[in-house]
């Protein structure tokens, strides 16, 4: 089978728009294709075999040209694949570009974006949410960009709190250690134990795991790691 090529898209995508009344025209200017009909703007269609970011430069650079900018590449048979149509439609669509894919095997043309203005809406969930981890967490204990190392959050520097306590204390009643800790939730923490450091030893009193005895262990280590690193 040989190798395909970005003029192997160009048939199928003049097909399509001569079907939908549109006059086609390959490699004019810097255009791959171009499609007019009647008064209305000019159509535009960069191909490429793969979505890449020269593929997002060009649709750019295009719509100075023309407000409908579609760009069109080989559509994929794998999950992946899907996927990542999925996130080439979404930033298509914040570009305000069109996107379609086609099927080498067929010729099928499927149109999975309509060029347009974006306006994104915002999610107050999750904005909420964010700012709830903002305020909850305790100084900045991580580098932006980390990805080696566990990501302390709110929660997690909350649990290391009860932990601590319950280490220095032994076994301990949930109410004792909200109050010494200052960790409302902690009998919460303790109960859910997310990360295997709690253990009940009875009714409404927790000790601490040898994993979360390790864990407090982790923590000194990577406390001095950043002391030395800053």
């Amino acid at each position: 089978m040989n190798k395909p090529r970005e003029t192997d898209l160009y048939d199928p995508v003049k097909a399509y728009l001569e079907g939908q009344g549109y006059e086609v025209k390959g490699e004019v200017g810097a255009v791959d294709v171009m499609a007019v009909r009647g008064d209305e703007p000019p159509l535009v269609v960069e191909l490429k075999l793969g979505f890449t970011l020269a593929l997002v430069h060009q649709a750019i650079e295009r719509l100075k040209i023309s407000d409908l900018v579609y760009v069109a590449v080989p559509r994929g048979k794998t999950r992946a694949q899907y996927k990542a149509l999925l996130a080439n439609r979404k930033l298509c669509r914040m570009l305000g570009v069109g996107f379609m894919t086609v099927r080498l095997d067929t010729g099928l043309v499927e149109i999975h974006q309509d060029p347009g203005p974006y306006a994104p809406r915002k999610s107050k969930i999750r904005k909420t949410q964010l700012l709830s981890e903002f305020e909850r967490r305790v100084g900045d204990p991580n580098k932006g960009g980390t990805t080696r190392r566990t990501i302390v959050t709110a929660y997690r520097q909350d649990a290391t709190r009860v932990a601590e306590f319950l280490s220095q204390n032994g076994a301990s009643k949930g109410a004792i250690v909200a109050k010494d800790t200052g960790v409302a939730r902690a009998t919460r923490i303790m109960a859910d134990d997310h990360y295997g450091w709690f253990e009940r030893a009875e009714k409404g009193i927790y000790q601490l795991t040898d994993k979360g005895v390790a864990a407090l262990g982790e923590v000194e280590l990577d406390d001095a790691v950043l002391k030395a690193e800053n």
